[in-house]
C-alpha cells in the first residue's frame, strides 16, 4: 500500500532530480496541465529561441538565411542533428521538417514499391486516424482499393495490440508496414525492435510513428534497424502548436529517389544553381519538400537543449515513476467510482500517459478543467492524463486524484453535457 499523504507527494517533489526544469516552462499556479501528450507547453528557452529567429528577421532580412546565430538555410539539418540522439539516430538520418501527415504521404510514396503480388500495406485498427487517411490516398494514387488492400491487424480488446497478431499478418502480399510505437489511445508502447526483425526477416520494410514516444522514452532506431519513422514535435517536444515535424530515413537507404521532391531536397551546394534536374542531398535532408517553415521550427531550437541537459533515461525514470503513481492513487481514491484504467501497468509496455475510462468521460473532463486541471478526453469514453516529466510533479499528480474524487463524490460532474466539444 502506497502512502497516500500530500506530505509524501511534497518529499518525493523534493528528491526530484529533474524539478529545476519545472521554472524552465510557464506553468499557471492555479493549473494542473496533463495535456502534454497533445500539446507541450511552451518554455522560457523556446520562447527565446522564436524571439531570436524573429530579431534576425528584424535585423538581415534575407540575409538570414546565411547569418545571424541559426541560418535558416541550415536550420532543419541542425535541427536534425539535435534531435536524433532522442531517437538513437545518426545526425544525418534525421530532418526537422513538414508535418506528421506530409511527411507520412512523403515516405509511403518512397518505401510502398508494389510489385507482382506485393501490393497491401500492413497497419492497425488502432492507428491515429491521419495516418490511416495518408495510407488510403497514397493507396488509392496507385490504384488500389483500400477496401482491399490495406490490412488493419485487430486489437483483441479494443485497447491494444497483440504483437503475435502483428508478425502473423507480415504475410507474403504485404509491400510495406506503417504502425505506431505507443498507442495514441492506451498508451500500449509496441516492440519495436521485435517488430523491426520480424519485416526485414520478410524483406518488408517498416516504418514507425513516433509522435507518442519521442521525448518519452529513449529509442535505438539506426541499430534495431528500423527503415523509416515519423513524428510531430508539438508534444512531449514541445516545439508549439503546429510546430514543424521530423523525419528519419536509415542511412541504408540514402541515394534512394525520394517519392516527393521539392527544391528543399536538394543537395545544399547545387540548390540555388536552379537547375531542372535536381540533385538530392545524400542524406535525410533529401526527403524535404518546399522552403521550411522557419518560425515553426524556431521553438524546437530552445527545447530541444533542454532534453540535452535532462538526459532521456531521466526522463523515461521519472515518466514511469509519475504514470506508477497517478496508477496507485486512482486504485485507492477512485475505487468504486467506475474507473477503469486501460492502459498497460507494466513499465516496459506503458507510454508516457495513463488512459482511464469512464462512462461520463465527457462530463467528468469538464468539471476537471473547472477545478483547474487540464485532461484530455478520448471519445466515447476515455480520459488521457500525461504527467510530463519535465514540468509536472508528484503534486500535481496528488492534486489532480484528490479533485477528481471531490468531483465524483459531489456529484458536480453532472452539471455538463456528456458530449465532447468541437476540439477534444
Amino acid at each position: 500500500m502506497i502512502d497516500q499523504s500530500y506530505a509524501h507527494a511534497r518529499q518525493r517533489d523534493e528528491r526530484d532530480e529533474l524539478r529545476s526544469f519545472r521554472a524552465e516552462f510557464y506553468v499557471k499556479d492555479d493549473m494542473i496541465y496533463l495535456d502534454g501528450n497533445s500539446l507541450g507547453l511552451l518554455s522560457k528557452r523556446a520562447e527565446t529561441s522564436t524571439l531570436s529567429v524573429l530579431e534576425s528577421w528584424k535585423h538581415h532580412g534575407i540575409d538570414g538565411w546565411t547569418e545571424g546565430e541559426h541560418p535558416w538555410f541550415y536550420l532543419s539539418e541542425q535541427l536534425g542533428t539535435q534531435t536524433a540522439p532522442l531517437i538513437g539516430a545518426r545526425p544525418e538520418e534525421v530532418v526537422v521538417t513538414g508535418s506528421t501527415t506530409v511527411n507520412l504521404h512523403q515516405l509511403v510514396a518512397t518505401f510502398y514499391q508494389p510489385k507482382g503480388n506485393k501490393t497491401k500495406i500492413l497497419a492497425d485498427e488502432l492507428a491515429f486516424p491521419t495516418d490511416l487517411y495518408a495510407l488510403q490516398s497514397q493507396l488509392r494514387l496507385q490504384g488500389y482499393d483500400p477496401e482491399e488492400h490495406l490490412v488493419l491487424a485487430q486489437s483483441r480488446d479494443g485497447q491494444t495490440l497483440n504483437e503475435e497478431d502483428l508478425i502473423s499478418e507480415m504475410t507474403e502480399d504485404i509491400a510495406l508496414i506503417v504502425l505506431p510505437s505507443v498507442l495514441y489511445r492506451s498508451g500500449q508502447i509496441l516492440d519495436i525492435k521485435r517488430l523491426t526483425a520480424e519485416a526485414r526477416a520478410r524483406e518488408i520494410p517498416i516504418g514507425f510513428d513516433l509522435c507518442h514516444s519521442i521525448g518519452v522514452f529513449p529509442h535505438h532506431l539506426h541499430d534495431w534497424g528500423v527503415d523509416f519513422a515519423f513524428w510531430c514535435n508539438y508534444k512531449y517536444l514541445n516545439a508549439g502548436p503546429g510546430g514543424a515535424g521530423g523525419l528519419y530515413v536509415n542511412q541504408d537507404h540514402f541515394g534512394r529517389t525520394p517519392g516527393l521532391s521539392g527544391w528543399f531536397g536538394s543537395r545544399k551546394d547545387k540548390q540555388f544553381d536552379m537547375e531542372a534536374e535536381m540533385t538530392p542531398a545524400e542524406d535525410a535532408g533529401a526527403y524535404q519538400l518546399g522552403t521550411p517553415h522557419i518560425l515553426s521550427a524556431a521553438p524546437l531550437i530552445g527545447s530541444l537543449e533542454l532534453f540535452a541537459e535532462a538526459g532521456m533515461e531521466r526522463l523515461r525514470k521519472k515518466s514511469l515513476e509519475l504514470t506508477r503513481y497517478l496508477m496507485d492513487l486512482i486504485d485507492i481514491k477512485l475505487k468504486g467510482m467506475g474507473f477503469t484504467i486501460a492502459n498497460p501497468r507494466e513499465d516496459q509496455w506503458r507510454g508516457g500517459h495513463v488512459y482511464v475510462e469512464h462512462v461520463e468521460a465527457a462530463r467528468i473532463c469538464q468539471a476537471l478543467k473547472a477545478e483547474g486541471v487540464i485532461p484530455d478526453f478520448r471519445a466515447p469514453q476515455g480520459i488521457r492524463l500525461a504527467p510530463v516529466p519535465l514540468y509536472n510533479t508528484f503534486t500535481d499528480i496528488w492534486q489532480a486524484v484528490d479533485r477528481l474524487q471531490r468531483i465524483m463524490e459531489t456529484e458536480t460532474y453532472k452539471k455538463y453535457e456528456n458530449k465532447r466539444g468541437v476540439v477534444a
